[in-house]
C-alpha cells in the first residue's frame, strides 16, 4: 500500500464523486484513479465504495478506513514538517487556530497573554471548523487551537478553557419564545435544524440529549456556520440548539432560551500536539490559566456593555 492509495481514496471520499476528486482535487485521469481504488480494494480485501449513478459512498469497511487514512496522511505531513524545520529553522513563529465564531472572546485573551511576547514572535491566526484544526495540528501546521475534543487523533491533547451548555435559538416571534425555558418535548412537532458533518461534537451532543429525552427529531436543515444557523432560524422558523456562546451573535429576529432541567454542556478546549517541542508553544500553554481568567473577567455582565440583542424577550427592529 503506497501514500498515493491514501491520498486518492481520501480526495475521492471527500468529494462523493471519482469524476469531481479526478479532475478538480487530484488532477488526473478518472480510469486511473478507479484502477487505484480498485487495488487499494484489493490489498485491503474489502469494498471501500460503493459506486452509483449519483456518485459515490462510502461502506462501513470505507468509513472505518477513512479515518485511519487521514491520520496517517496527517502524520505523515507532520514528519515532513518537522524535518524541515529542523533542516531550515524559521523565524519565531506561533499559529493559533479558532473554531469560527469564538474569536471575538478568545483572540483577545490569547493576545492578552502573550503580550511580553509580541514584539519578538509573528503570531498567525485562522478559523476553520474543529474537525479541520484537529487535522491542522496533526499535521503540525497549527502549534494550539481553540476548539472541541476531536476523537481520531491519539497525539492530540486538551485543556478545557469553558464549559457552556446548550440553549435553544428561536424566531423572536416563536410560539414558545414567551416561555422562560424550553424543554426536549416542546420540540417535537418544530422544524428542527441540525449541524453539518462540519460539527461532530456539536451533533453527536446534541443527537445524545434528544435521545435521553426518548424523542426522535429528524433535522429538516443542518448548518455549518452560526450565522447560517440564524438566518435558517429566522427564514424557516426553525428551531436549533447551539453552545451559550452564540447568544453573541443574535439578531433582532432570533432569541435564545434556556433547556429545562440539566442541560447538556458543551465543552471548548485549548488543543494541540504532544510532539510538537516549540518552547513558543510550551509558552503559550503556560498561560492557559491566564487566557481563561481574562476570558472570565470579559464575559461578566456590565450594564453599560450588556448587548441589547441578548434581552429575556421577543425583540423588534426598533429594540
Amino acid at each position: 500500500m503506497e501514500l498515493r492509495h491514501l491520498r486518492y481514496f481520501v480526495a475521492v471520499a471527500e468529494a462523493g464523486s471519482l469524476t469531481l476528486a479526478a479532475e478538480h482535487t487530484l488532477h488526473t485521469a478518472q480510469p486511473s484513479l478507479s484502477r487505484q481504488i480498485r487495488d487499494l480494494e484489493a490489498e485491503v480485501g474489502t469494498a471501500l465504495l460503493t459506486r452509483s449513478a449519483r456518485g459515490v459512498e462510502l461502506t462501513p469497511a470505507g468509513r472505518a478506513f477513512l479515518d485511519h487514512a487521514r491520520l496517517a496522511l496527517g502524520q505523515v505531513e507532520a514528519a515532513s514538517t518537522a524535518a524541515r524545520r529542523a533542516a531550515h529553522p524559521e523565524p519565531k513563529t506561533l499559529a493559533i487556530g479558532f473554531l469560527s465564531g469564538t474569536e471575538p472572546q478568545w483572540l483577545p485573551a490569547a493576545m492578552q497573554a502573550m503580550r511580553e511576547e509580541l514584539p519578538g514572535i509573528e503570531i498567525t491566526i485562522s478559523s476553520k471548523h474543529s474537525p479541520q484544526l484537529a487535522e491542522g495540528l496533526a499535521a503540525g501546521r497549527l502549534d494550539a487551537a481553540f476548539m472541541r475534543a476531536e476523537t481520531g487523533y491519539p497525539d492530540l491533547a486538551y485543556h478545557v478553557l469553558v464549559r457552556e451548555p446548550l440553549i435553544a435559538v428561536l424566531p423572536s416571534d416563536h410560539r414558545l419564545a414567551a416561555r422562560k425555558s424550553i424543554g426536549p418535548h416542546d420540540l417535537v412537532g418544530e422544524t428542527f435544524i441540525g449541524m453539518a458533518e462540519q460539527a461532530p461534537v456539536l451533533e453527536e451532543l446534541t443527537q445524545a440529549y434528544l435521545r435521553k429525552s426518548g424523542i426522535d427529531l429528524r433535522a429538516a436543515h443542518r448548518v455549518e456556520y452560526i450565522s447560517m444557523a440564524m438566518s435558517l432560524v429566522a427564514s424557516t422558523r426553525g428551531v436549533v440548539l447551539l453552545p451559550e456562546f452564540t447568544r453573541n451573535f443574535l439578531t433582532w429576529s432570533v432569541i435564545s432560551r434556556p433547556l429545562k432541567g440539566d442541560a447538556p454542556t458543551i465543552d471548548l478546549v485549548l488543543g494541540y500536539n504532544t510532539v510538537n517541542a516549540s518552547p513558543l508553544l510550551r509558552l503559550f500553554l503556560s498561560k492557559t490559566d491566564e487566557m481563561i481568567a481574562f476570558h472570565g473577567a470579559a464575559m461578566s455582565p456590565h450594564p453599560a456593555s450588556r448587548n441589547p440583542f441578548m434581552a429575556d424577550g421577543p425583540l423588534s427592529p426598533k429594540a
